[in-house]
């Protein structure tokens, strides 16, 4: 397996891709394969809800740890809100006892906002990519990032601040999230190097072989190598072919995959690449990672049994409960590639076609719902799609800044708003206030929001609660949408959360672990749609039947441990595309 990537390997290793195509499993199992033929590897997680813990089957924390039975085999998470406390003191520690207790608290109410967690994260990444330590003592470090657009994010940033700090003859943030920066510049001018370094870098474009997950990966190496990484690998997983010719299923899957390798976009066609076939279990532990790897049965599949999932509800009668409304916010949340974007889509198309008004829209930087929805326009107008454009809303956001705070400033106050304007920074600002906005349309009609997947969500929620400093040392002033936010999305006759997930453990895990982080912040989910679920279609082609059983205790686990509020949506052989295709979902 990986017979071309593991050939040889540069130094650093990027596995991304749409969420679900199996980015951490294949990352682990080249890690375990680099390791097993004698070579030092440090295997990192770069996604604010990482699943690494669970698919080595160890608990990991922000430093390298020895991953038992891989001896050569160090792992660690990068924890964006730890890193940010860390970034925080070692920024306000040389203050302290220094400056009055009230100027040492202001300076930490600034280290307070979503751009200290995004700087400090990044700049442990950087560190990683640079650190002398860290080169001489792994000879490979494997990065498993977060789904493709926060990653894209990421692996601009080090471009972005160096242009940033290169530009900036003010040096106005010396006390701030960026006050940490300047000492850093030679780093991130180094990983902007090293990126782009085909004798050190190579990014792994995983894709599972469907046309939106295909395109998605084209997106991101083109995208990716405008950032100047060309070095780009595709890894096909999920590959299947049936055998069993009289499951209609089965075989319609089989001629999605043909037909989709049949027609790989431009981007990818001329890649080197390594196709993996679909597996009949989930590759979860160190001795599965290896029967993945080496295409062998899988350990322990004796102990599967099937159980019965009982009655569940219909897909239809949530969008019943949310007609009796008439109005609100619905988001649908869970972690990448459990198809979040499709159920969102085909919900806002149901309630469209009972003639209700309804705004479909996304925060998620790598989603397209026209390619879900065809772009199909809707009688009276009663279906809008868009989605928050992150460069949109800063260039809208900064002019208004502009307009307004710099209106009767002098010259010299004026550069140093304008310089403060052309930070990073202010694009999480803008994100907020747009997300704040589209929430607050829901008082007069239906507003569906396809989010990001789990961890930039949460930081996107947890962000709106440290908007308020941030936005008004910048404007001065706090959008009455951005004052309502927390409320509105606390508030369960206003919002519906939908947790979406697939009967497999990683994903129901963290949606698990999503649920709990939603209560923490005091939003309850309304449901959980388990979508995907071979275990509700009629299957018999061996592998399809081997993880349909599988699937069953997972739903049972969903209904005994989480929630007993829960929709089970079979796995579809139809083209889930535009509101024929979409339609199917809730037959």
């Amino acid at each position: 397996m990986f017979e071309g990537l593991l050939k040889s390997p540069p130094q650093f290793l990027f596995f991304t891709g749409k969420g679900g195509v199996g980015k951490t499993s294949t990352a682990a199992a080249t890690a375990i394969a680099l390791a097993d033929r004698g070579e030092r590897v440090l295997l990192v997680s770069t996604d604010p809800a990482s699943n690494l813990d669970e698919v080595l089957g160890i608990t990991l924390t922000s430093s390298p740890k020895e991953v038992p039975s891989v001896p050569l085999l160090d792992a660690m998470n990068i924890d964006p809100m730890a890193s940010a406390a860390a970034y925080k003191e070692r920024v306000v520690g040389a203050y302290r006892g220094v400056l009055p207790e009230s100027t040492v608290a202001s300076i930490e109410e600034q280290l307070s906002g979503a751009c200290t967690v995004e700087i400090a994260a990044f700049d442990e990444f950087t560190n990683l990519l640079t650190g002398h330590e860290v080169a001489e003592t792994y000879g490979h470090v494997i990065f498993d990032t977060a789904p493709t657009g926060h990653t894209l994010r990421l692996l601009s940033l080090p471009n972005a601040w160096a242009d940033f700090m290169e530009s900036s003859t003010l040096q106005t943030s010396c006390i701030g999230p960026l006050s940490g920066l300047s000492e850093q510049y030679e780093h991130y001018k180094s990983a902007v190097k090293t990126l782009a370094d085909r004798t050190k870098t190579i990014l792994v474009l995983v894709s599972r072989s469907s046309k939106l997950s295909l395109d998605e990966a084209a997106r991101a190496g083109k995208e990716l190598a405008n950032l100047g990484i060309n070095n780009q690998y595709l890894i096909l997983n999920g590959i299947f072919k049936a055998t069993d010719r009289e499951d209609r299923l089965a075989v319609a899957l089989e001629e999605k995959t043909i037909a989709a390798l049949e027609s790989l976009p431009p981007e990818l066609a001329d890649l080197e690449r390594d196709e993996v076939p679909l597996l009949a279990w989930s590759p979860v532990g160190i001795d599965s990672l290896r029967s993945f790897l080496n295409l062998l049965p899988p350990p322990s599949s004796s102990q599967i049994k099937k159980v019965s999932l009982g009655e569940t509800e219909g897909l239809m009668s949530i969008v019943d409960k949310l007609a009796e409304r008439g109005r609100g916010l619905i988001l649908t949340m869970g972690k990448g590639g459990v198809g979040k974007t499709t159920l969102a889509a085909a919900i806002a198309i149901q309630l469209a076609d009972r003639g209700y008004r309804v705004e479909l829209t996304t925060t998620d930087p790598a989603a397209h719902l026209d390619a879900v929805t065809f772009g199909e326009s809707y009688d009276a107008g009663k279906l809008l799609i868009n989605r928050i454009d992150p460069e949109e809303e800063t260039a809208v956001y900064s002019a208004e800044v502009l307009a307004d705070a710099g209106r009767d400033m002098e010259e010299a106050a004026l550069a140093v708003l304008e310089e403060d304007l052309r930070s990073p920074c202010t694009a999480e600002i803008a994100v907020i206030r747009a997300f704040s906005r589209v929430v607050g349309e829901a008082e007069n009609h239906f507003v569906v929001l396809d989010t990001a997947p789990t961890g930039h969500t949460l930081l996107l929620i947890e962000a709106a609660r440290s908007f308020h400093s941030e936005a008004g040392r910048q404007s001065g002033t706090i959008p009455k949408d951005v004052e309502l936010l927390i409320d509105r999305l606390t508030d369960p006759d206003f919002t519906s959360v939908f947790v979406v997930t697939i009967p497999e453990a990683t994903p129901i895990h963290e949606a698990a672990a999503l649920q709990d982080d939603l209560r923490r912040a005091g939003i309850e989910p309304e449901a959980w749609i388990v979508n995907q679920s071979l275990a509700m279609a009629e299957v018999t082609d061996p592998v399809l039947t081997a993880k349909a059983i599988e699937e069953t205790n997972y739903i049972a686990e969903i209904a005994e441990r989480y929630t007993p509020d829960m929709v089970v949506v079979a796995m579809s052989s139809n083209l889930l595309v535009g509101s024929k295709g979409l339609s199917a979902i809730f037959s």
